[in-house]
């Protein structure tokens, strides 16, 4: 239903066809399984770049797979988004069928410019054409957009060259979350990907690796490792009690003995 309402969608933005007739129809509710989806090492991603048919495709592949950026918003990225100073790239928008539009989360980002993505922009930027500031990064023939279905056949194309796994174009963002989960925080990695909910970000944390973890849990399962019970035999450890305070019990007889003294006082009153 999704390819079909894309079609009907690109006859009417294109070709002028009156309406969408699908555009009402209710996408079926899919679950996600974060386990599904496969991503490449940074090894791979290079390959990919080495076999692109063009510099400029080459940079795009791994633009795509070192910062997150979606294909439309490469395609919508200008040289005045690029910041080599602040080593950082700023998502303005993204575009659809030909058209500019705003990024998918409806909000502008930042994303962390690697050393690897800095190097590719820098010797891009050194072509003769389409380098000044409202100029596309990666443009299409003329300088205009990029076709992005183009650019997929040429991705696909290059894949093919290096002989790595049919992953999509898409998957080249998987690519970015699940490498970056490795060294960002949730929220950061939430925001570098434009992720409008922390639970879409969250995915990722199933390829978190877990190494420091593991280690610091490892002993509690070794042979000889101490144990609750025989901690608490040992005197070193008590078991807990519930809203327990330090504060010392007072005597059961405190209440009656004041009252008791009160009541002689205003007696002898």
């Amino acid at each position: 239903m999704a390819v079909l309402h894309s079609i009907y969608e690109r006859a009417r933005k294109v070709y002028r066809v009156a309406e969408n007739p699908v555009a009402d129809v209710a996408p079926l509710a899919q679950t996600y399984d974060a386990g599904r989806y496969e991503f490449y090492s940074p090894e791979e991603v290079q390959a990919l770049a080495r076999a692109a048919a063009s510099e400029e495709d080459g940079a795009m592949f791994l633009v795509a797979a070192f910062t997150g950026l979606r294909r439309g918003e490469l395609l919508a990225l200008r040289w005045r988004d690029v910041d080599f100073e602040a080593e950082s790239i700023r998502v303005y928008g993204n575009v659809s069928f030909g058209e500019l539009t705003t990024p998918k989360s409806g909000k502008v980002r930042s994303v962390p410019m690697v050393a690897e993505v800095a190097a590719a922009l820098a010797k891009l930027g050194q072509r003769e054409r389409f380098t000044g500031e409202d100029d596309p990064v990666f443009p299409g023939e003329g300088g205009g957009y990029a076709d992005g279905s183009a650019v997929r056949r040429r991705y696909e194309a290059a894949r093919a060259r290096a002989e790595l796994r049919p992953l999509r174009f898409h998957d080249l963002r998987h690519t970015f979350g699940s490498l970056a989960i490795n060294f960002g925080s949730l929220v950061e990695v939430q925001h570098w990907m434009g992720h409008a909910d922390a639970k879409t970000t969250m995915r990722y944390l199933h390829y978190k690796n877990r190494g420091d973890e593991a280690a610091r849990l490892g002993p509690a399962f070794q042979t000889g490792a101490p144990t609750a019970s025989g901690l608490q035999a040992s005197g070193l450890h008590t078991a807990a009690t519930p809203f327990h305070t330090d504060a010392p019990e007072e005597p059961e007889n405190v209440v009656p003995i004041a009252v008791s003294r009160i009541a002689a006082e205003r007696r002898s009153a």
